[in-house]
């Protein structure tokens, strides 16, 4: 049986480094094919979302109403856009606006990179008086990626721009770390939330090697440059000092969510378990439960909403399914993850 496991773990890390170079193969035709061919310059994208929903409105209503009715919603409709228009002349305040921005996040925070470019755009118009959206779904993933990604949050606080943060489905470890920041945090009754924890995990393959007379030679200056690796044999030392810096990492992880969310009982919650929404409003974690679509809706109703959206090129490997990207740089790399 061990003989079994051992040569299909050979046999994967073959059928890993042949994926490896295929897709390496593959990128590289792929960039002489189109070498010399300006590719589409990255841009961002503003959708009026009161505009939107007034379209789907009116194309319903279409369909459902009889002529009658339709001239009659039609004449109500005008008559309550004068009557906005001319409170509009005689205010002195322009219209509060409401920017919604989508973070869908993987293990390394890939999406960080539109997220800056929506929030740098946003910045340059945005007021106190607006509010800034961001709808987060993300599992958590690599602590200096979603460092940098509530980081860019931070961003919107400093200039004093209400922030409310939903989660239709799930902000756990990194994902949460990037919710605290926001002054509001609204969830789906489902919503996973929480795991304020840390976790490094990678195979090890020294007894695999030795077994096939395989050596593995690793260079270091620095008693702890590295401490767990893949291929070379780990020692309790090693495993003691990665433990000291995945305790580090949680105490900072903890400070953060505190400083964001002050009333929590850190204790209590930072423990790497996660909670559904209708449990999470309990503990504090969350301030109100509804999906982003209704409160949407319902700001549709007195502000102006618009969506951003900041769209890059992809790579070849950033065009590859989510969960194959996340298998290999786990193989490739060791993490040490929010989770």
């Amino acid at each position: 049986m061990v003989d079994i496991l051992l040569n299909y773990g050979l046999f994967l890390i073959k059928t890993i480094t042949i994926v490896a170079a295929c897709l390496f193969l593959f990128g590289g035709i792929v960039s002489l094919l189109f070498k010399g061919k300006s590719p589409k310059k990255d841009h961002v994208r503003i959708v009026n979302l009161n505009q939107k929903y007034n379209d789907f409105a009116q194309t319903l209503k279409r369909e459902i109403l009889s002529k009658h009715s339709l001239k009659q919603d039609l004449k109500k409709k005008k008559g309550k856009q004068k009557t906005e228009k001319k409170k509009q002349k005689q205010s002195t305040e322009s219209r509060r606006r409401l920017f919604v921005l989508t973070f869908d996040g993987d293990i390394r925070a890939s999406a960080v990179d539109a997220l800056k470019e929506e929030i740098s755009a946003v910045l340059t118009v945005a007021e106190p008086t607006d509010e800034i959206l961001v709808c987060i779904e993300s599992g958590g993933g690599m602590v200096h990626s979603y460092g940098l990604a509530a980081s860019q949050l931070m961003r919107i606080k400093k200039r004093d721009i209400p922030l409310t943060v939903s989660v239709d489905k799930i902000a756990a470890s990194g994902g949460y770390l990037m919710a605290c920041v926001a002054d509001h945090i609204i969830a789906a009754p489902f919503a996973i939330i929480g795991s304020i924890g840390v976790i490094a995990q990678l195979p090890n393959f020294n007894r695999l090697l030795k077994k096939h007379d395989i050596d593995y030679e690793q260079i270091t200056a620095g008693q702890f440059k590295r401490t767990l690796t893949m291929f070379g044999e780990n020692t309790d030392n090693d495993r003691e000092k990665l433990k000291e810096e995945l305790e580090h990492t949680h105490e900072l992880f903890k400070e953060f969510v505190l400083q964001g969310r002050k009333e929590l009982d850190i204790d209590k919650i930072a423990t790497g378990e996660h909670w559904y929404g209708s449990k999470a409003i309990e503990l504090k974690l969350v301030d109100e439960l509804i999906t982003s679509d209704d409160y949407i809706l319902s700001k549709c109703e007195s502000v102006d909403v618009y969506e951003v959206t900041y769209k890059i090129k992809k790579s070849i490997t950033e065009k590859l399914p989510l969960g194959i990207r996340n298998a290999i740089y786990r193989l490739v790399n060791r993490q040490t993850s929010l989770n």
